[in-house]
């Protein structure tokens, strides 16, 4: 009997990890999908706080959801207007000068004072020439490489389009989802879970405006730097501007992949002086972002603690990614509000 026992027991703990993998096989499959409906999720969460103040101003639902909808559009529309026609004259500048552009790098005057700094048996000229070489050699291949990037952007403006629907359908029925989760919870603690869930959904769309508040300061700021240093040979500062939006919009690691990208773009388009100067800059912004504008911004959007704004952020991007970048401060906002709400209230009464 105990042999038997042991069998089963066996049986169906192997059983149990065969699930397991079988389950977490499906969720790698969807893990595409998750992310649109987290995202969506997420934006939902966003932009219902505007559409609950036009509801407190006698606005039906529906009118504010389709009011709320059209005010963003427009933005984005406008912006688009405003600056993709700037960023597509600057990136057919770069093409059409990338020839004279490479022949530039391979004579440039810069290239022999860096060698005088560097060991004999380290030629710089050498390699910069080999690299030239490399790239015209593999045309072809390149050419591919921009093809499957051309796919790539087409796969996220599809995925784009797919979480705008979702998220028109999460903002329409958001109330419903709401009480329908409610309704899951016992009666005797609906109350309180309800006011605590409103709490963290309100902070959720506090989080996404402060953050987009936060890119939008990294793009001005870009914009401005860049155009300055322009006289000192800087290039494109709309361009990278809005490349020091978009990555901005991801917490703190964002900012310093987007200012990776314009400070090599500048050495390789404007030469070291200028790139060094982009360099030291983006060193001081970075740390203007991350322990004042950041803090302050979020402090007041999700009243989170400046040294857990940065420190939920740093843990999120190294879990899981962009997506967990995104996420952490409003999980990091919520569970403060049940510690304070719940957890320390249990305390008390013991």
């Amino acid at each position: 009997m105990k042999i038997q026992n042991a069998f089963r027991l066996g049986l169906m703990g192997g059983l149990g990890v065969l699930v397991a993998i079988a389950i977490g096989g499906a969720i790698t499959s969807l893990s595409t999908i998750l992310t649109y409906i987290g995202a969506a999720l997420f934006l939902a969460l966003g932009i219902d706080p505007a559409v609950s103040f036009l509801q407190r101003h006698r606005f039906s639902r529906p009118l504010a959801i389709v009011t709320v909808i059209i005010v963003i559009l427009a933005i984005f529309v406008g912006l688009v207007f405003a600056v993709v026609p700037v960023i597509t004259d600057q990136i057919s500048a770069l093409v059409k000068n990338l020839p004279d552009f490479i022949t530039t790098v391979s004579k440039a005057t810069w290239i022999k004072e860096w060698q005088r700094n560097l060991p004999s048996f380290i030629d710089l000229q050498g390699i910069i020439n080999a690299a030239i070489a490399w790239v015209q050699s593999n045309a072809s291949t390149i050419g591919g490489g921009v093809l499957a990037v051309g796919v790539g952007i087409a796969s996220g403006v599809a995925g784009f389009i797919v979480i705008f629907i979702l998220t028109l359908y999460f903002v329409a029925s958001l109330s419903s989802m709401k009480r329908g989760l409610y309704r899951l919870v016992p009666a005797s603690r609906r109350a309180g879970f309800s006011d605590i869930a409103e709490q963290i959904s309100a902070q959720v769309g506090r989080f996404v405006i402060g953050q987009v508040s936060v890119a939008l300061i990294n793009g001005l700021a870009t914009f401005t730097f860049l155009s300055i240093l322009s006289f000192f040979g800087a290039k494109y500062p709309a361009l990278f501007a809005f490349v020091g939006f978009l990555f901005a919009l991801v917490p703190l690691v964002g900012t310093l992949s987007g200012s990776i990208i314009i400070v090599l773009s500048t050495l390789l388009l404007a030469g070291p002086e200028p790139a060094l100067i982009a360099a030291v800059y983006y060193l001081i912004y970075m740390q203007v972002e991350a322990y004042v504008v950041t803090p302050r911004v979020m402090g007041r959007a999700v009243k989170v603690p400046g040294a857990i704004v940065v420190i939920a952020a740093l843990a999120g991007g190294a879990l899981l990614g962009i997506l967990g970048a995104l996420i952490a401060i409003p999980v990091a906002a919520a569970i403060l509000l049940i510690i304070d709400q719940v957890v320390v209230p249990r305390q008390n009464e013991l």
